[in-house]
């Protein structure tokens, strides 16, 4: 039986998607394996986060420290050296932070790495089975991992299905006193919050956001016409930004606005895992894309393959017309 660890993301006490997600996948590995999450931080949202997430896990390790309460992968990464046991299978999201902490873990662990996993086949023997995506998700590659000195496995979020059994009904442990020095180089400096604009879209029901498929700052109004007709506001993907074409504010993903509709619409949006990043909260999504084999797709809970350019007007008709 594999011995299962979920790093537990979280912020003012509310644990992040990814917790029941990063359940849901450690049951894919081994359905029998009881499951322990690491929570780190400092204050008191630590436990209420803790006591949010202990029913899905049999146990819950509470790291209550100073240094956690900004994250910084330097310290965490010396804390779990500290703490884990020899052999174990670590769950990370793969975010900006797990992106960051999780590879040098497993260095120092000597222990297999697999970065951005969509699907788990699950556990045979040694061996973890699981799915990645290349060429930017136009291809899916299934990859064996031996976990036999153990494992650290970063977790796509939004591509495992949580679980929400919350049947597991775990304790919390306090762990803090094991954690070892955890010293580090970095320094917290300061938080830099976003700008806003005009426009909050981390507050909107409905959203229509718009990728590189809109392929011209003029065509923007296409979307600002069915976001019109459908009581919504247009968002967007990086490239768009970059371009100049809308401000940061609309931006949804890892490096913009994070995002809980209840309905989002990717027009023109491959379906990065930056971009999925930003959403949260499993709205209905509707992807729109003339590449049937853009990444959206599988996340997609209704896929239309199709120019946007020509499909979003046609869309609006129809609306107007209901």
């Amino acid at each position: 039986m594999a011995q299962i660890f979920a790093y537990i993301v979280h912020k003012d006490g509310v644990a992040d998607d990814t917790a029941l997600e990063l359940a849901a996948a450690a049951k894919k590995i081994d359905a029998d394996a009881a499951v322990t999450a690491i929570v780190a931080g400092s204050g008191a949202g630590l436990d209420t986060a803790c006591n949010a997430v202990a029913p899905s896990f049999a146990e819950v390790w509470k790291l209550d420290n100073a240094a956690f309460g900004y994250p910084n992968a330097e310290v965490l990464r010396k804390a779990l050296l500290n703490l884990l046991p020899a052999g174990a299978v670590v769950l990370v999201p793969h975010d900006t932070f797990g992106m960051d902490m999780a590879p040098g873990l497993a260095v120092k662990l000597d222990a297999a790495f697999v970065s951005d996993v969509v699907d788990v086949d699950g556990l045979e023997g040694a061996t973890l089975k699981v799915v990645r995506q290349e060429f930017g998700g136009a291809v899916s590659t299934h990859v064996d991992c031996d976990t036999s000195a153990g494992a650290v496995v970063t977790i796509r979020p939004g591509a495992v299905a949580a679980d929400e059994s919350a049947a597991a009904g775990g304790a919390v442990v306090d762990k803090s006193g094991y954690v070892g020095d955890i010293s580090a180089q970095r320094t917290y400096l300061e938080t830099v919050a976003a700008e806003v604009g005009d426009v909050d879209i981390t507050k909107e029901d409905v959203l229509v956001s718009i990728g590189r498929g809109i392929e011209d700052e003029d065509n923007i109004e296409i979307a600002q016409d069915l976001a019109e007709a459908r009581g919504a506001v247009v968002s967007c993907s990086r490239p768009i930004v970059d371009a100049k074409w809308l401000e940061k504010s609309r931006q949804v993903g890892t490096s913009g606005q994070t995002v809980k509709p209840k309905v989002y619409m990717a027009c023109g949006i491959s379906g990065s895992f930056q971009h999925m990043g930003g959403i949260k909260g499993n709205p209905f999504i509707v992807a729109i894309n003339k590449n049937p084999k853009a990444p959206i797709f599988q996340v997609a809970d209704v896929g239309i393959v199709a120019d946007i350019l020509d499909f979003l007007p046609e869309l609006q008709e129809k609306i107007e017309e209901l």
